[in-house]
């Protein structure tokens, strides 16, 4: 009988665990759509910032084979930013939201909370290609850097 007991207790103390690893992570879906066209664009690699703090965690990315980005993020996390790489280098994209401002490489801040709930779709100033968001999923448009850019 205690063996039982014991073996009770053990499950019921790895399925409260279980619950509240749950609880402290949020995941958001990603998709990164060019500017101009409104197709899919896959990345190199997505550089992660949250709650306006400088390290960028591309750890808590995770890129599947078809495309389809996941992050994971700390639930005490309320705001974030994204860029994405390309041709597998430190080149980033141009994030179309800010893509007629001065400052291109700026980060722009998306609450969280937000994004869990009804889905973002950030804007696009590189044409009038529009798409609609889920809840849980963060869209946002870009542009690779064009001859000027490079050459600053």
């Amino acid at each position: 009988m205690p063996f039982i007991r014991t073996l009770i207790g053990l499950l019921c103390a790895s399925v409260l665990c279980v619950c509240l690893h749950a609880q402290t992570e949020n995941t958001i879906h990603i998709r990164l759509l060019d500017g101009k066209t409104g197709q899919p664009v896959k990345a190199s690699n997505y550089l992660v910032r949250i709650d306006h703090h400088d390290t960028a965690h591309n750890d808590w990315v995770k890129i599947n084979d078809d495309g389809t980005v996941l992050v994971t993020l700390p639930s005490d996390a309320r705001e974030i930013a994204v860029k994405a790489t390309y041709d597998m280098s430190t080149e980033t994209y141009i994030n179309c939201d800010i893509a007629k401002e001065s400052d291109k490489q700026r980060d722009t801040w998306y609450p969280i909370a937000q994004i869990l709930k009804s889905g973002v779709v950030t804007p696009n100033e590189c044409s009038q290609t529009h798409y609609t968001a889920k809840p849980g999923e963060f869209v946002f448009f870009v542009r690779k850097l064009n001859w000027r850019e490079l050459e600053n």
